[in-house]
């Protein structure tokens, strides 16, 4: 493998901006992620907390019990023990199969930089994987991108969730997942190392329950000997954890909510759209409600002073609330307000790893951190990776195309060139000789024709549209007759683009890690995590 740094635009302006270190934008931050002594006063910092390191270690060694094991892992979990340890953290929702590439792509950047920062800053660093798993976006997770007929496609997990349950708690039918991934990977082709990948998919799945474990399995198969720990914010013993910082989130919500829009008005001024819609009577937390087998986001009524779904679904008195989070935290989760303060609470957390996005709404965030006397972590912008196939790399060099300039706008533009190219002039000006003809020639016969009969106008106009598409119909075979003898050089155009740019969009956004897996064989994640990484906001291009 051989890795190219490119400089490529940033998502948004303001990925862009925190990029490149503006001043006013760096305000919304307690640290600059480019600055090493962030992280030396980040140490500091952390040293005046205190944190539930033992139980919180036990948690992950009883909950990481069921998936792969190595010495790697228990090491970290003592490390995570030691009062001066500090982790990174980064997280996403469990997707079928990881989801899409740049799931694969945070869990590296979270293990290399902590191995980076465990080396600069002479401390125990331990690599955490936040799972999502308190989230109930179905749609989310449960598709991958295949590629049929050229074409992109979107294959759903053939099984509906109309619930608004937890992805930790919604259970994944084997057998129907056994013949969908089967066929999944039918489309990537036979290689020499498809029944090693399959058997390895097929028996994560036989011993999974849920979406969570099943995701979960595959990771911690894949980055066993890097000593990834793992946690899953649905997980129930996690959240019995969590019941002082429920119960502190409650009696704060207000002032909460109130930060959030004042560090809204903020971004808003700096010429930014907020991330986080939140409402003034916003809770900022989940009840989960087993009788309608529903997660129900609450809202606080300012007049009885007590809680309720926003279609009155449930309620609840303060006090009731409290005494709920205190007994049964487990009936409670976190918004995208309140669970990067859960995950502050609960880890000594030195870097966040993030995308574009969560980046965006951790800038609204600011002052509800310091409200409970806190400060962000360093946020890291997750690496941007593009893998590099040999054959595509063939296919750029023989049609002359810039790999950066392919990156960020694909390959229709120079594919539309080269059909123009192969366009025969002469032809092409025969037929607009035809056209222009015909059109002066109907312009006479509607003049003779409405002095005869005016009723004859919209048939002779309509005769004159249809013929001047027949023409238009025969040029096109014309072109198509001539773009076929040319084909092999247009089905590299298409190579390029869905393997690059599909869709428009970036190739992590779109394939999953399977088809890479199902080519280069399983060392694959082991052979990327050799490679050093440089988090300076370049996009990382790794030649396969």
């Amino acid at each position: 493998m051989e890795m190219l740094n490119l400089s490529l635009p940033a998502a948004n302006r303001f990925a862009t901006d925190y990029l490149a270190g503006s001043p006013e934008l760096q305000s919304f931050f307690h640290y600059n992620f480019t600055d090493e002594n962030s992280y030396i006063h980040r140490l500091d910092e952390l040293k005046n907390r205190s944190f539930m390191r033992n139980e919180l270690a036990d948690h992950i060694q009883f909950f990481m019990s069921r998936y792969a094991k190595s010495d790697k892992i228990t090491d970290n979990i003592d490390k995570l023990r030691k009062e001066n340890s500090v982790a990174v953290i980064g997280g996403q929702q469990a997707g079928i199969l990881t989801g899409p590439l740049y799931t694969i792509h945070k869990v590296i950047s979270i293990i290399k930089l902590a191995e980076q920062k465990e080396a600069e800053l002479g401390v125990p660093v331990v690599p955490v994987f936040w799972i999502a798993g308190e989230d109930h976006d179905y749609q989310e997770v449960n598709h991958v991108y295949v590629m049929k007929d050229n074409k992109q496609e979107k294959w759903v997990y053939p099984e509906r969730n109309l619930e608004k349950k937890m992805i930790s708690e919604v259970c994944i039918n084997r057998d129907l997942c056994y013949s969908w991934v089967e066929e999944i990977m039918e489309t990537y082709g036979e290689t020499k190392h498809t029944k090693e990948v399959l058997a390895f998919a097929l028996e994560s799945l036989e011993k999974a329950e849920s979406f969570v474990d099943f995701f979960a399995m595959i990771i911690m198969e894949l980055f066993k000997d890097s000593g990834l720990l793992i946690v899953d914010s649905g997980n129930k013993e996690l959240r019995r954890l969590e019941k002082e910082y429920f119960i502190n989130q409650i009696k704060n919500h207000r002032e909460v909510t109130t930060a959030v829009h004042g560090q809204q008005e903020q971004t808003i001024s700096a010429g930014f759209a907020n991330m986080i819609d939140i409402n003034v009577n916003a809770a900022n937390l989940f009840f989960y409600d087993e009788k309608l087998n529903e997660r129900i986001l609450l809202q606080f009524d300012p007049q009885s002073g007590g809680f309720s779904g926003k279609s009155g679904e449930v309620s609840f008195t303060y006090d009731e609330l409290v005494e709920i989070a205190n007994e049964y935290p487990e009936k409670l989760s976190n918004n995208v307000v309140t669970r990067p303060l859960m995950q502050e609470w609960l880890f000594p957390t030195l870097a966040f790893i993030g995308g574009p996005g969560e980046i965006a709404y951790w800038a609204e965030l600011k002052l509800a951190f310091e409200h409970f006397g806190l400060k962000m972590p360093p946020l890291v912008p997750r690496l941007n990776i593009t893998l590099l196939e040999r054959s595509i790399e063939s296919d750029l060099e023989e049609l002359n195309l810039d790999l950066k300039e392919v990156l960020i706008s694909g390959t229709s533009g120079h594919e539309l060139k080269f059909i123009d190219s192969l366009k025969d002039r002469e032809v092409e000006e025969l037929f607009e000789n035809v056209k222009t003809m015909l059109a002066d020639q109907y312009k006479v016969i509607r003049e003779k024709s409405n002095g005869i009969d005016p009723v004859l106008m919209p048939m002779l106009q309509k005769n004159e549209s249809i013929l001047i598409k027949q023409v238009g119909f025969m040029e096109d075979k014309i072109v198509e007759a001539i773009c076929r003898k040319h084909d092999h050089i247009l089905r590299k155009f298409t190579r390029v683009e869905n393997a690059l740019r599909p869709g428009g969009s970036p190739q992590e956004r779109v394939w999953n890690p399977f088809y890479y897996l199902n080519k280069y064989g399983l060392d694959l994640i082991p052979g990327l995590l050799k490679l050093h990484y440089e988090f300076d906001g370049t996009h990382k291009i790794i030649k396969m």
